[in-house]
Order: C-alpha cells, then structure tokens, then sequence
C-alpha cells in the first residue's frame, strides 16, 4: 500500500516524505479495520483524492452505495493521529494540537466539511445531487477526554475518536450499505473518478455576489485559518482596545484574492469599517467595476495603498492590502501635494498605522516593478518598530495550473527562487499538466484551435520581459531589444 501511494504522488510530481509515508502507515490501517469490522468489505476506498484543479488531497473517499436510497454515497475522511488537542482560545474553528509545529490548525470537522462543499461544486457528477457527499473526522488515536474541546458543541461534521468506534461503524452503515456489491461500489467510484470537473468560478466574476454573499467562495484549510484569524483579531481588537497585524504569503493561485474578497464581504455585513487597497490600477478598477457595478458605494470599498497619506490613526477597523508585495517606499506620485511630499513617511508605515488590524496578503517572489519592497522581512520589521505582533498564515496548495504542484516547483527552481543549492532541473512531466515549446504565434493559434474544436475552452496569458518606460510623444513605445515572449494556455472544460 504505501509503496503504490508513494509511487502515485511521484507520477504527479509531488513525492512524499518521510512524515507522510508515517502517517499512511499509523492511520490507513485503522481505517481498513473499522471498515471490515463495520461489515462495508465492497466500500471503495480513494487514498490521497486530489480536489480538482488543486495540489490539495483528501486523506480518503469511501465510495459505495447508500442503504435507504439506493443512490451513490461518498464519503470523506478526514484521519488525524492526535492524541490530544483543545480549542484555540475559544475559537470554534481553530485547533491548539500538541506537538504540532504550527498553530492553530483548522479544526478537524470543517477542515473535512469545507473538502465536501468544494468536491460538490467540481465534480460534475455531484452538481444535481451534492447530498450524496459528505464528511466525517476520524482521530483514531484519541480518546474522549484529551479532545473533549472538539467533541462538544455544533459540529460541521462528525468527529469520532478511538474510544467512539462502535459510533463510526453506525455512523458508515447509515450512509454506506453492508450489502453493496464489490461491482456497485466500483461503479460508483468510477463515475465520480472520471467525472468532468466544473470550471472553477473566476475571482472578478463573482465578486459582486461576494460582496453580498459569501458562499460563492469555499476557502480550504489554510485559507479558511487566515479567514478565520482575521474574524478573531478584529474581534479581539474591538474587545481588548488593541492592535494586530496578519500576514497571508502564497504564491500564484494560492487563493490570497479569495481571501481578501470573503473578509471584505463578511466584515461589511458585520459593521465593520472596512476596505480593500491595492497598488495595481488596473486591478483596482477592475473590481470596482466588476464588485461594484450598479453601487457607487460598494466601488468606494476597493482603493490604493498611496490612499492613507492622511488616514486617521486606527480610523479603520480593517484595511485588506491585497497584493502586498507592491508596496512601494513612499506614496508620493507626480500629483502629490507639496505639503504632502514634505512629510512623506514610508507607505507601509502609513498602512500599519491605519487600521486595527492591517491585512498584508503578498506573494514573496513576485516583483512587477522596480522599487517595490513589500516583502515578508519589511512588514514584520515595521511591525516590530510598533511592537506589534504579527500572526503568519503560509498558503501551499495550488489552485491554478491544474492544481499541479510539479509544475510549481519547476518553474520556482528554474527562475532560481528555492532555497540556496536548489537549481533548475528538467520537466519530466505531470499527468495532470503539459509543459511545451511552440516556434511561432501562428503554431501556438493552431494549437489553441485544436483545443476548442475539441470542446475545450482555452486562455492565453502573456508576460512582459522588457524594462518599464514612458511612450513617446506620438504614443509609440520605446523600441528595446527583442525578448522571447512566453505563452501559457490553460485549456478547461
């Protein structure tokens, strides 16, 4: 078993370690006992499911059928080895775990919750009947006592430990039937395996539904941490008259704009004074025009970081900065006042100062332009000049690229952003991307035809690779030396 596991995550270019291979060999175990001491033999069981278009895997899906309905059941499991664990300062989503090395973690139920209400809005085969998933929580190292915390209370899912087997066994056989068939219980995983996946739903074509309504967006794991952080620190602030920062780093399509548009709308509808600041033009009015459209006053929530020269102290209760690593040094542009340029002060200084809790979401290798510096280091040394304390969330799964992981790591060791020895190597391949060279724009038109004729559909996105500069007088761009234009098409159903 953990020799095929092993070999599988390495076909997809994420190769497990050490810790991993441990936790396949304490917990996988435990599942098969309970299931063939529960009587499901037939259940179908998917190890290490990838959610589609994410690098993000469910520990397992039980598969079969359900005993009233005669429907197909999918369940997932969500298997934890703690042993003991509390809430996090009385959160109800956040999880103090002995012995982790990071913490809070999500708790357990809506970790595995928020993986059922993603999976029911991508697989295609769940769209008419996304009751037919669901979730369960399985710490089956744990008795009652040392996890007491997350056994009370209103739970997303079901949370079930060691001492409370005979509760799962009942719990599987209401959902999965003992009389299933080896060749029913196949067939079930196999239409969910080979399911068409859903288009993932675009960030600027719901933000106006974000505004108003959360739901549009699942955030998973540690998305929903940094969600659920944020809610906590402004509550604290409001209770305890004080002040924090949060810093969200992800790379590309790690869902940080997904993040900031969910705070936005649900600290709006909470009350609290509130906005959103980037330092891109383009983005900034295009969710004005996209979350705004029709309400002037929603427009309003989406400005600049050089907005704050004159911002009250603390005058907001959160200020979201999405895209943080374009900060700049100052704020002060050609139109800046001159009484403004005088006392200029550093602009994530003037960030900090504007709200109760400043929200930095920032990917640390991206620079679009020269001067800009809003890096993890900068932020938590301005933050260490207030004495402020500053709570990190890290972003790792993948929501782009077809969710590839390897795909990722090669383009990081290519351009040289690993660690210090870490180069550039080959691409060997992933089964879920393809990596290719075209000679020509008309080859690369050829290819993109070939994938709408095939039923697909296809964007291309293009890079610039040339040093910023003015037009000419005649509007005409300064003629630089010829640089090789990358290309990347994205087909999807």
């Amino acid at each position: 078993m953990e020799r095929h596991l092993a070999s599988l995550l390495t076909a997809q270019g994420v190769p497990p370690g050490p810790s991993e291979r441990r936790s396949w060999r304490r917990s996988v175990p435990a599942l098969a006992r309970d299931l063939t001491d529960a009587g499901l033999v037939n259940v179908e069981v998917l190890l290490e499911h990838r959610l589609p278009l994410s690098s993000k895997r469910t520990d397992a899906v039980l598969a079969g059928v359900h005993p009233r309905t005669g429907e197909p059941s999918y369940v997932v499991v969500e298997l934890k080895q703690w042993t003991q664990a509390r809430r996090w300062e009385e959160s109800t989503t956040l999880v103090d775990v002995a012995g982790a090395p990071y913490c809070p973690v999500l708790h357990p139920a809506v970790q595995v919750e928020d993986y059922v209400r993603y999976l029911a809005d991508f697989v295609r085969a769940l769209e008419d009947a996304p009751h037919t998933i669901t979730g369960l929580a399985y710490l089956h190292n744990a008795s009652d006592a040392p996890v007491a915390d997350l056994l009370t209370g209103p739970s997303p899912a079901p949370v079930f430990t060691g001492q409370r087997r005979g509760r799962l066994h009942e719990h599987l056989r209401s959902v999965l039937s003992v009389d299933a068939t080896g060749a029913q219980s196949a067939q079930v995983a196999d239409a969910f395996l080979s399911s068409a996946v859903g288009p993932s739903r675009q960030l600027l074509g719901v933000a106006a539904d974000e505004i108003r309504d959360r739901e549009q967006f699942v955030l998973v794991d540690a998305q929903r941490v940094a969600f659920e952080l944020v809610l906590r620190e402004v509550a604290q602030a409001r209770r305890a008259d004080s002040k924090s920062v949060v810093l969200v780093t992800g790379g590309p399509g790690t869902g940080k704009s997904v993040i900031a548009l969910s705070l936005l709308g649900e600290l709006a509808r909470e009350g609290r004074t509130v906005l959103h600041a980037t330092g891109s033009r383009s983005f900034t009015q295009t969710l004005r025009k996209v979350a705004g459209r029709g309400s002037p006053r929603t427009a309003k929530l989406f400005t600049y970081f050089n907005a704050f020269m004159e911002a009250d102290r603390n005058g907001l209760d959160v200020l979201i900065l999405d895209e943080a690593h374009r900060i700049r040094e100052k704020s002060v542009q050609r139109f800046t006042p001159a009484r403004l340029r005088e006392r200029a002060r550093p602009q994530v200084d003037e960030l900090l100062d504007a709200a109760r809790v400043p929200v930095f979401l920032l990917d640390q290798h991206q620079v679009v332009r020269p001067g800009e510096l809003g890096s993890p280091a900068d932020i938590r040394a301005a933050a260490a000049r207030r004495a402020l304390p500053v709570h990190e969330v890290h972003l790792d799964a993948q929501f782009r690229a077809g969710g590839s992981q390897a795909y990722i790591d090669w383009v990081l060791r290519l351009l040289g952003l690993r660690e210090p020895g870490v180069g550039p190597v080959p691409w060997v391949g992933d089964a879920g991307f393809v990596v290719d060279v075209v000679d020509s724009p008309d080859e690369l038109e050829g290819r993109l035809g070939a994938y709408r004729d095939a039923g697909y559909g296809a964007r291309m996105t293009v890079g610039y690779c040339w040093p910023w500069s003015d037009p000419r007088s005649d509007g005409s761009l300064v003629r630089r030396a010829r640089r090789r234009l990358v290309a990347a098409v994205e087909p999807a159903r």
